[in-house]
């Protein structure tokens, strides 16, 4: 009779905490966790999601499944994320241009800031311009010569409207003189855009090495983002006298505000042990990509002035 009273007693305890029997027996993550990429198939995030995934699961108990939903520039995978429960099952995988950016150029069916919560960022990529391997253009120079004395007759595959590469591709155009002169085309998301620069429907386009070092001969580089440049012998944006910043994409996994911060202290934990594993290391290295790890309480100090600073990009980028 007591212990019949006592199991009821414990019971009543855990029902009046708000609990399941279900929550007290098991251990998060009790199943396999979603990762929403609001990108399609192909691209950088595809790629990075299938190396650290396969991996993580060594640490965090139980498998991420990668979920590709892209549309509407990012906004159908994000939304769905926002509006998912905040139990840590659902994480979302962007980037920084999705997280700060858009909100300045279009009403967005949710919060950025307020909904989302930085898991960490995974690592970050710089683009390079290429073109075709037999494309006449040789050089950055004679591309931009060629668009200045022919107004609309370059097209530029980009991954969606104010996405990972139209952004920096307006900032560098206008610098060059000729964002008035391309025709921007976009797809949903960087692998797509690919797939469409190599089918002949643009001139030219923005990719990572990740993704360039898989087209060999198919692709010529003519200009490489960040301070040292990723192939040899091709002039960086600062060489030629462009803004040394532009290009850099951030890889950020995200998780609904509200997540229990315990599996969220979890997750981070499980992320930042990725990072010392030998496996990713290598299978990083071979896709191209570094590892340059941020852990998420600090990312999240890094966003406001994000923000600020993507704020006044668009507000000059508006104004000419």
């Amino acid at each position: 009779m007591r212990i019949r009273n006592l199991t009821k007693l414990l019971l009543g305890a855990v029902l009046a905490l708000g609990l399941s029997i279900d929550d007290v027996k098991a251990e998060y993550p009790e199943k396999p966790i979603t990762l929403v990429l609001p990108v399609g198939a192909g691209g950088s995030h595809d790629r990075n999601a299938r190396v650290f995934t396969s991996v993580i699961p060594t640490y965090l108990g139980n498998a991420i499944i990668v979920k590709l939903m892209p549309g509407a520039s990012g906004q159908t995978g994000t939304a769905n994320v926002a509006r998912a429960k905040p139990d840590g099952y659902t994480l979302l995988f962007t980037h920084n241009y999705f997280d700060q950016l858009q909100k300045h150029v279009k009403k967005l069916p949710y919060d950025t800031d307020k909904d989302f919560i930085t898991v960490g960022k995974l690592n970050s990529g710089n683009f390079s311009v290429i073109v075709l391997g037999d494309s006449p253009f040789k050089t950055w120079g004679q591309l931009v010569a060629f668009a200045k004395k022919n107004p609309g007759k370059l097209k530029f595959a980009h991954s969606g409207n104010w996405g990972a590469t139209h952004a920096p591709a307006l900032q560098l155009f206008t610098e060059a003189g000729i964002v008035k002169n391309i025709v921007m085309v976009p797809y949903k998301g960087g692998g797509p855009s690919m797939r469409g620069f190599l089918a002949k429907e643009a001139d030219f386009t923005m990719q990572f090495k990740s993704t360039i070092l898989g087209q060999k001969d198919n692709v010529r580089v003519l200009i490489s983002a960040g301070t040292k440049t990723a192939f040899k012998g091709v002039p960086t944006f600062k060489d030629l006298g462009y803004t040394t910043d532009i290009g850099l994409m951030h890889r950020v996994i995200m998780a609904p505000r509200g997540i229990p911060k315990d599996r969220l202290a979890k997750l981070r934990d499980a992320l930042a042990k990725v990072q010392k594993d030998k496996t990713y290391k290598r299978l990083i290295k071979a896709i191209g990509e570094v590892t340059d790890y941020v852990d998420g309480p600090t990312y999240e100090k890094a966003r406001p002035a994000q923000s600020k600073r993507y704020k006044a990009m668009v507000k000059g980028l508006m104004a000419k």
